[in-house]
């Protein structure tokens, strides 16, 4: 028969430096930390078992990785995957890691359907790209391919082509048409659009912008 050691909680004390943490000494011995919300069923004198201490433990990274999560998202939305890359490199583990991205999609705090329209809104109101650009950065930031396909497809390109060259257009009005065309309809294709996309746009700034007087 093994014997199980137990242990006997011996102090209790905030942290200097975080008063939202508890330091958890047993036997006499400091032994880890904890969150005031998972050390709240706690008291000196108690005693327990290691597979006790184990669960104590799991659920204070539980509630730490939580608390790093939320501020991760506190600067903008998140793929699920750019979140749960972000906990990884925090040094969360797995298991501890699924279990957030669990809970906050249960939540609706998380959701690539809602990101990647996020990410295309932003996108054709300060730097207007074209589907394939839209597609690489989507996929980049972990979106699933029938998400992207569905996101991009409402995507008008004409309309955020012309958006992106305006700017631009106005800029090398004076150019030799050739020259307009080309740095034009280089710019735009850079930016994801396609060849007859920047082409169509291109000739139709020509023709209405870089005559005007």
């Amino acid at each position: 028969m093994v014997l199980v050691e137990e242990l006997t909680i011996t102090g209790l004390t905030p942290q200097k430096k975080d008063k939202e943490r508890m330091n958890v000494y047993l036997d006499g011995e400091f032994a880890f930390g904890l969150s005031l919300m998972t050390a709240a069923n706690l008291s000196i004198g108690q005693v327990l078992k290691p597979d006790e201490v184990e669960a104590l433990k799991a659920a204070d990274e539980v509630e730490r990785a939580k608390a790093s999560a939320y501020r991760y998202l506190s600067y903008r939305p998140r793929s699920i995957a750019e979140l749960k890359r972000q906990l990884v490199n925090k040094g969360y583990k797995e298991t501890t890691v699924d279990q957030v991205i669990d809970r906050l999609s249960e939540l609706e705090l998380i959701d690539d359907m809602a990101f990647a329209r996020y990410w295309v809104e932003q996108r054709e109101t300060f730097k207007p790209r074209g589907r394939r650009a839209l597609r690489y950065e989507l996929y980049q930031k972990g979106i699933d391919r029938q998400i992207v396909d569905m996101v991009v497809a409402e995507v008008d390109e004409t309309v955020s082509a012309k958006k992106a060259a305006r700017k631009k257009a106005k800029l090398w009005r004076e150019l030799p048409e050739e020259q307009f065309y080309e740095k034009l309809g280089n710019y735009l294709k850079r930016r994801g659009f396609s060849y007859e996309i920047a082409r169509s746009v291109t000739q139709e700034f020509w023709s209405s912008t870089s005559h005007d007087n």
